[in-house]
């Protein structure tokens, strides 16, 4: 069963764009300076290439020597060199730089969905999370490497055959550069679009993602109802909703060309007739005409380069702007200011009038007073529905209560760091999580040093011990995807494993059994 994806908002260009440089580019200031230099260099070349049809071609029709001929096309050869060396290493740098750059959004964003509330997780599916931390990110890298390359080297190298066009015939450099104008203005519309279908694009994808892996998790039931065709109707829907925005935004990006190739055609015209026209009247010479084209003819891929790029650009911001969205959800759950380590020999565990209400208004439980004494064994006896798992989750504060409060100790559990809190504690929820590893490590997840005879002892005390012996790989078979190899009630005795490998002070079993 699939849900639809929600509607991108939209963020300012300027906004994310000073976002992505205060939090992530201004640390690799220094290698990013460095490829700048050398692309500065590798610009320079092509105007110097571009300055240099002048002197050639006039030097050929006046002096007709073939010396000179070979020493011009010795110094443009040596000038292809040098643009091209500058232009290898200053691509490796800038494509390093923009790997460390979002390599370390995306340990960035893992640390915060880590460091997120129990109530995070329920309003967002993990679908949509692995799709940011996967799908996004992986849009932004691609953006990222292509606009720290080509921004760059497409301006600069603009930013020098412009000043060549200028120095070889100011008006006619005017006349030329009067289709930047409408054109950098019909490639912003191009933009806006591109971002609202990107955005859109994302979103579907994260559909897509959370539908895929609900569907296969949930397999056994898929096949046990027969709604294989009923999951495969949905998953076609979805990806035909893909395939639409994916065609859009071909569409789109595919509009800059013809435009580009229009205003380019006139500015050829103009030039032609104007400069053309010059040379005739003998105001200026061939190889100054010449050399005016080769600049121009060279600034048109940067140009192009430059359009197209704002396509990409926009659509690495509306993957940006779904990654800083999560960025901006802050826990709700947090140390208080004055939080310190639980140091207590008794841990009598109190509820004082307690209340709790979800996110939605559903209220679970109201004013529960209860004492769970130190070193006895206490079991919370109702209906389904009772507000049994509430009390265990507000214990290791999963959730903050409402009213009232819980204390260990005579310790206000909201006054204890967290990290100290669930030291202190052991969990075995009704929802056995195991991770696609061994045996040895699922037991050890709480305790990664343990000792071989120590995860020994937890699994035989949970009786465990028996059917991990019978393995052929014993405590070093893999479970599988939430321990998908073993039985319901295999699983749920290495989850017992764990808990009493960590041996902490209070164990919490939420129906257990």
């Amino acid at each position: 069963m699939a849900h639809t994806s929600t509607s991108p908002t939209f963020t300012p260009t300027w906004v994310l764009l000073r976002r992505m440089y205060g939090q992530y580019v201004r640390p690799h200031l220094g290698p990013l300076l460095v490829a700048t230099g050398l692309m500065s260099v590798a610009a320079g070349m092509t105007g110097l290439m571009a300055s240099l049809m002048q002197p050639m071609i006039d030097g050929i029709v006046q002096k007709k020597s073939y010396a000179y001929l070979v020493e011009v096309s010795l110094l443009i050869l040596a000038v292809f060199m040098v643009r091209g060396t500058t232009t290898y290493f200053h691509t490796v740098l800038m494509n390093k730089t923009g790997q460390r750059i979002i390599t370390s959004i995306q340990q960035h964003l893992f640390q915060h969905l880590l460091g997120a509330d129990l109530a995070f997780f329920h309003r967002h599916t993990s679908g949509q999370l692995v799709s940011r931390l996967t799908n996004d990110v992986m849009v932004m890298r691609s953006t990222v490497n292509e606009c720290l390359t080509s921004v760059v080297r497409s301006g600069l190298t603009l930013v020098f055959l412009t000043a060549v066009m200028f120095y070889q015939d100011w008006r006619l450099a005017f006349l030329a550069t009067l289709v930047f104008p409408p054109s950098a203005w019909f490639v912003g519309r191009l933009g806006k679009r591109m971002r609202r279908v990107s955005g859109n694009t994302q979103a579907e994808l994260a559909t897509l993602t959370g539908f895929l892996q609900q569907s296969f998790q949930g397999i056994r039931h898929v096949k046990a109802y027969n709604m294989q065709g009923a999951e495969q109707q949905a998953a076609t829907s979805i990806t035909e909703r893909i395939l639409a925005l994916c065609v859009k935004g071909y569409h789109i990006s595919a509009l800059s060309n013809p435009m580009a190739e229009f205003l380019s055609g006139i500015a050829i015209v103009t030039v032609m007739l104007y400069g053309g026209s010059q040379v005739i009247s003998g105001a200026s010479s061939p190889g100054a005409l010449f050399a005016f084209i080769t600049a121009f003819i060279l600034a048109y891929e940067p140009i192009k380069r430059l359009g197209k790029l704002n396509t990409q650009l926009q659509t690495g911001l509306a993957a940006a702007e779904r990654v800083f969205e999560l960025f901006d959800e802050k826990p709700a759950i947090v140390n208080g200011p004055h939080a310190r380590a639980l140091s207590v020999s008794d841990y009598t565990i109190t509820l004082e009038g307690v209340t709790f209400a979800y996110a939605d208004g559903t209220e679970a439980i109201r004013e529960i007073s209860l004492t769970i004494p130190h070193g006895k064994k206490v079991a919370l006896v109702g209906a389904s529905g009772a507000g049994k798992s509430t009390i265990i989750n507000l214990i290791p504060r999963f959730y903050d209560v409402a009213g009232g409060r819980v204390t260990i100790g005579g310790h206000d559990i909201r006054e204890i760091s967290l990290e100290s809190l669930r030291a202190h504690l052991a969990l075995v929820s009704q929802e056995t999580a195991l991770f696609n590893d061994t045996i040895r490590a699922n037991i050890a997840y709480g305790r990664p040093g343990a000792s071989d005879a120590e995860i020994r002892w937890a699994a035989e005390h949970a009786h465990a011990l028996g059917f991990i012996e019978k393995l052929p790989h014993g405590f070093d078979s893999v479970v599988g995807e939430q321990g998908v190899k073993l039985s319901g009630g295999q699983r749920q005795r290495i989850a017992i494993a764990r808990a009493m490998l960590k041996n902490a002070p209070i164990l919490l079993l939420d129906e257990a059994t």
